[in-house]
C-alpha cells in the first residue's frame, strides 16, 4: 500500500512558475513508476508527465513538454513536477500516481496508488 501527498499548488500569473511535490508512504517507492496527471473542469483527466523507477527515463505531453520537468528523489520518497512558463490553459486539479509498472506509461489504468490532487490556477 502506497500513500500520496500531493503540495505546492497555488494561484500564479501567466508565465509565472510553481513546484509541485508528492510525497509518498512506505518503503518501496524506488519499485514505483511515478506519474503525474490533471483534470480540468469538464475534461478527462490527462497524461502530463511521467519517470522510471531509477529516474532514468521521463515522458511529458506534447503541451508541456520544454517547460515542464518531473524528477524524483528516491531517498525523500518525493516526486516533483517543476513547471515554468505556465499558461491558464494549465489550470487544472494535477494528481501525482504510482504504478508498480516499468517504463513510463501513460494511461491512468496503469497506476495503482493516487493522491488527492492539489489545485493549480493560471490566471491571464
Amino acid at each position: 500500500q502506497v500513500q500520496l501527498v500531493e503540495s505546492g499548488g497555488g494561484l500564479v500569473q501567466a508565465g509565472g512558475s510553481l513546484r509541485l511535490s508528492c510525497a509518498a508512504s512506505g518503503r518501496t517507492f524506488s519499485s514505483y513508476v511515478m506519474g503525474w496527471f490533471r483534470q480540468a473542469p469538464g475534461k478527462e483527466r490527462e497524461f502530463v508527465a511521467a519517470i522510471s523507477r531509477n529516474g532514468g527515463r521521463t515522458d511529458y505531453v506534447d503541451s508541456v513538454k520544454g517547460r515542464f520537468t518531473i524528477s524524483r528523489d528516491n531517498t525523500k520518497n518525493t516526486v516533483y513536477l517543476q513547471m515554468n512558463t505556465l499558461k491558464p490553459e494549465d489550470t487544472a486539479v494535477y494528481y501525482c500516481a504510482a504504478g508498480f509498472r516499468v517504463g513510463v506509461p501513460k494511461v491512468p489504468s496503469a497506476y495503482d496508488y493516487w493522491g488527492q490532487g492539489t489545485q493549480v490556477t493560471v490566471s491571464s
